[in-house]
């Protein structure tokens, strides 16, 4: 199965945008700001295109990523990445690809939600964000607002992006 490169774009806008949100001084960015020690003229500082120009990319590699992580047909078909299985699903009169096709015909469509995909990216904000990010912010002294809300975005957004994914990358 190949990458549907629109939705793996698309889905990696969404950290963007919802940044622009969370971020947002009406939102979280007041607190994010006190809690990072960043100020108005680090910020102005910095190189922005460059900044989401490599965030874009970052976001594409977790997007691909993700996919893997909230479908579950995906799983089924990597079994059969070898080049030998690859031959034989190419074949629609192979005995493997009647299997498969058997297989998809009664799960194909299962779980391939949105609901489903945001239930999963929670669970990963929980479980791979809040690790990873708790243990980088002890070891930097940051105190447990920075933790909540630079997690609490994470889990946001990778709960939108599998979302997003789940629901529209095997239409």
């Amino acid at each position: 199965m190949e990458a549907n490169w629109w939705v793996i774009f698309v889905a990696a806008l969404i950290p963007m945008v919802l940044g622009f949100i969370w971020y947002n001084p009406a939102v979280f960015g007041k607190a994010w700001m006190q809690a990072s020690g960043m100020t108005d003229e680090k910020i102005k500082g910095g190189n922005m295109p460059l900044i989401f120009g490599i965030s874009f990319v970052f976001s594409c590699m977790l997007a691909l990523v993700l996919t893997s992580f909230s479908i579950h047909q995906l799983h089924i078909q990597s079994v059969f990445a070898d080049p030998e299985s690859t031959k034989l699903l190419a074949d629609p009169n192979s005995e493997l690809s009647i299997w498969m096709k058997g297989v998809m015909d009664k799960i194909g469509n299962r779980s391939l939600s949105f609901g489903h995909g945001f239930f999963h990216g929670i669970i990963g904000g929980i479980f791979f964000s809040l690790p990873i990010l708790g243990t980088n912010a002890l070891f930097e002294r940051r105190s447990a607002k920075y933790i909540l809300v630079n997690c609490g975005y994470w889990a946001i957004c990778l709960a939108l992006m599998c979302g997003f994914i789940c629901q529209f990358f095997l239409s």
